[in-house]
């Protein structure tokens, strides 16, 4: 069976060639795919590109009516426009319903664009039904597909033991973020991204260089001492597609962490909701914004009462932290933007962040923060009730609102 990579190579190509081909064209090239990977080939075009199998059988047919001196049996080729409406034409809110439904449970490689749900075709196409859509399984397959689902087996949606209340926390934290959104008030999602060494080190992926000279890098990654590590921590602001990115020369804390938070606010958050008063925060519950970290709300309370924010954080469940939103959305795309170039330095690591585009308008921008953030350091239990710590009735260690306090001047 191919791997991923493989299907959504064919995908990718048969999207990029898919205006400029006819309707028999199509299913010749599909033959030719699937001619070229071998036993199962059909299968996995078919999947690939979701096209019907019997229409790459077809293709396959063209091709050996092709006769020996070059010229071509004369099969039909439907006019333009002729055939069935595509099932999204006839059904226009189909695609949105079918996405609300899985968005909310969707997950994947935080390295890779390719993503999968756990909801069965069959129980989505019951939902869907339910709704009112006339549509089967395999069409919602299809459709899957279209949206940049791929079929993932067994072992890859293994995390360990799972919370009971997973799914019902994934739903209180939809919930939320539609709510906010609703109000027009801002949803971010943070994390820190991989830690990334700095030098003249390999980095995977391929770029485009002259030919027969591949950029030189060293062969052991050892750490270079004075060059350091990076430490990127992202904001991304799921309504605007937007975000921005710390990259930190110290360690990754909660101070940091806020830090960043803090700076998005300060140059992108405030001009992009200037009546806010309140913010919804979707973290890992592990790392620098821990749930159960205390210096991560007491930085946040810190930062809440002079800006006068409401602000509200909803955690991931444990051993979920994949299906963060920043992950897929600006995470993946920053590590295909810098794919097979050396990070040699915080300078280049920052303007290949800040380089980041996509089709679908995502922009970035980034700054290096060079400030200092000790680890170690306690809060003690007086501290955390002095916080306006206000928990949810539902896990309130994963879902907890911090009110701003008044400010007082000495």
């Amino acid at each position: 069976m191919a791997d991923p990579e493989t299907i959504e190579r064919i995908r990718r190509k048969f999207q990029a060639l898919r205006p400029f081909l006819d309707e028999r064209a199509r299913r010749v090239w599909a033959a030719t795919e699937a001619a070229a990977l071998g036993r199962g080939g059909v299968v996995l075009v078919a999947q690939a590109t979701g096209l019907a199998r019997s229409t790459l059988y077809e293709g396959q047919r063209d091709l050996r009516e092709h006769t020996a001196d070059g010229t071509e049996a004369g099969r039909r080729v439907r006019r333009p426009g002729g055939g069935d409406k595509p099932r999204t034409v006839k059904d226009p809110t189909l695609l949105a319903d079918l996405e609300a439904l899985v968005d909310p449970l969707a997950r994947g490689d935080p390295e890779s664009p390719l993503r999968w749900t756990t909801k069965s075709t069959r129980k989505l196409a019951a939902a869907l039904q339910a709704q009112g859509h006339r549509i089967s399984r395999g069409t919602v397959a299809e459709l899957l597909r279209a949206l940049g689902y791929s079929l993932q087996s067994n072992r890859k949606m293994q995390e360990g033991k799972s919370h009971p209340d997973r799914d019902a926390q994934f739903a209180q934290i939809n919930a939320q973020a539609e709510a906010f959104q609703a109000a027009g008030q801002p949803v971010i999602s943070v994390d820190t991204k991989k830690k990334e060494l700095v030098g003249p080190f390999a980095n995977g992926g391929q770029e485009w260089q002259a030919s027969g000279c591949p950029e030189a890098v060293r062969v052991h990654d050892f750490r270079d001492p004075e060059r350091g590590k990076a430490n990127p921590y992202g904001v991304y602001d799921l309504a605007a597609n937007a975000g921005w990115v710390s990259v930190g020369t110290d360690h990754d804390t909660a101070e940091f962490a806020v830090e960043t938070i803090r700076r998005w606010w300060r140059e992108m958050g405030r001009e992009q909701y200037p009546q806010a008063t309140r913010l919804l925060i979707t973290a890992d519950g592990g790392g620098s914004n821990g749930s159960q970290v205390r210096l991560w709300k007491v930085a946040l309370q810190a930062w809440a009462d002079p800006e006068g924010l409401e602000i509200s954080v909803c955690h991931f469940p444990p051993g979920t932290s994949k299906w963060n939103k920043i992950e897929h959305r600006m995470f993946s795309e920053i590590s295909k933007n810098w794919r097979g170039r050396p990070l040699i330095s915080h300078a280049v690591i920052v303007d290949l962040i800040a380089s980041t585009r996509t089709e679908q308008g995502l922009r970035i921008r980034a700054a290096l923060d060079e400030g200092e953030y000790p680890t170690g350091k306690k809060v003690s239990d007086a501290e955390m009730r002095r916080l306006a710590l206000e928990r949810a009735p539902f896990h309130g260690e994963w879902n907890y609102t911090l009110h701003p306090r008044p400010v007082t001047f000495v």
